[in-house]
């Protein structure tokens, strides 16, 4: 394809049928959105035939053939080791749910600004209509060649895991979960700074997990690898636990790996003297179970737009709250996470993504706060320019260190 600026924003004022007033006449959500958010955009110069001859034929001819004698070629003479593919079926979006593959659009889009905004990586939103798992990897499979990494946003659990799984194995390039693994990366940078806050160790902490989906799961795993003293996950049926009979096969692996004290019950009662309560999941905890945690502990609401715990009622009972949105302190925002940690793995063009470079991102992240640690600043914001380069490096040493760097 010619390279050229495509899908230029529209300044037309009328909507597509031709009716009354359009609805960014009104909405300015609606009027930023307009003829997308999103352009490609040319990074050599066609100005004359010269060049011409070199961006596309003959020129262009000698570089494929190079690449097809030496394919990792692809890498230095193609823009794939700079894009990454965000893929969606558009089962699970935001707080939206099931919506499907178009609505799911201007998300995709935003998540893809959002790669260049904070961590300088191209991305290019792919919505598939289709929803299987097998349909799914085998599209990703077969479109994988063109990127240097595949960010899975927005599917529903239980597939979301098998199908990550799946392309983990089946790519030799970085595949994510983003609602995995980059809510989990910014949860464990923040409990590490509350944990130094109140001068004790992650090691010392009991935490309760709300939601035993994509997130709450991913966020569990991180936190026994990070070493945590003991960590109980709760679904709509109560704390997961080996003695459960209705367990999905991800919440038997679950409950083989947390939950050490035991705890049965519900979520209420597995609060009783935790240290740590992590919300992702959108009920509600009454104040009677926030107030009988353990002094000094931590909630963290991240439910948008309405947290499991109003913050007004965790400060009368927590040292330190978060939440997920962007109008209270601490906000666990992914974009801390995601784009720094592509920029470092395909920086280092890695094969995966290992625990080791989340863990690793997590430390970077949680170390940008330094000295000004306080109960409202945990963590830092998205705008704190030194949040991606020091997330980049972190995870491109790291998958040196792990052997997953190929330079």
């Amino acid at each position: 394809m010619a390279a050229e600026i495509v899908n230029p924003r529209s300044d037309s004022n009328t909507d597509q049928d031709g009716g009354a007033e359009p609805l960014d006449s009104f909405d300015p959500a609606f009027a930023l959105h307009r003829g997308g958010k999103m352009a490609v955009q040319a990074t050599v110069p066609v100005r004359d035939k010269d060049d011409l001859s070199l961006a596309y034929t003959p020129g262009v001819a000698r570089v494929c053939t190079a690449i097809a004698e030496q394919p990792e070629l692809v890498n230095d003479y193609t823009w794939k080791s700079s894009v990454v593919a965000v893929v969606t079926d558009g089962t699970a979006v935001l707080g939206l749910g099931d919506i499907g593959p178009q609505a799911s659009l201007p998300v995709m889009e935003g998540k893809a600004i959002l790669f260049k905004q904070f961590g300088g990586v191209d991305a290019v939103p792919i919505a598939l209509d289709c929803t299987g798992v097998d349909e799914i990897v085998e599209t990703v499979v077969r479109l994988a060649p063109s990127f240097g990494g595949v960010n899975l946003e927005d599917i529903s659990a239980p597939r979301c895991f098998e199908i990550e799984r799946r392309l983990q194995e089946a790519l030799d390039i970085p595949v994510f979960h983003d609602d995995q693994h980059g809510t989990a990366v910014v949860t464990l940078a923040a409990l590490r700074n509350a944990a130094r806050l109140s001068g004790r160790e992650i090691g010392q902490l009991r935490a309760v997990i709300s939601g035993a989906g994509a997130a709450g799961v991913a966020i569990a795993k991180m936190l026994i690898e990070a070493g945590i003293g003991d960590v109980a996950v709760a679904d709509r049926k109560g704390v997961v636990s080996a003695g459960r009979e209705d367990l999905t096969p991800v919440k038997r692996e679950l409950a083989g790996f947390t939950n050490k004290a035991g705890i049965t019950g519900s979520l209420e009662d597995a609060l009783a003297g935790a240290d740590v309560f992590i919300g992702v999941s959108g009920g509600t905890v009454s104040e009677e179970a926030v107030a009988s945690m353990a002094e000094g502990a931590f909630v963290f609401a991240m439910a948008n737009p309405n947290p499991e715990v109003h913050p007004d009622v965790a400060h009368k009972y927590a040292a330190v709250v978060a939440t997920g949105r962007s109008d209270f302190p601490n906000q666990i925002n992914n974009v801390l996470a995601f784009p720094g940690i592509f920029a470092g793995a395909l920086q280092v063009r890695a094969t995966r993504i290992t625990e080791g470079m989340k863990i690793a991102a997590a430390e970077a992240l949680a170390a940008v706060v330094g000295d000004d640690l306080a109960a409202d600043y945990v963590i830092p914001s998205p705008f704190d320019e030194r949040v991606a380069p020091a997330v980049t490096a972190a995870v491109a040493a790291a998958a040196r260190a792990e052997g997953v760097a190929r330079r």
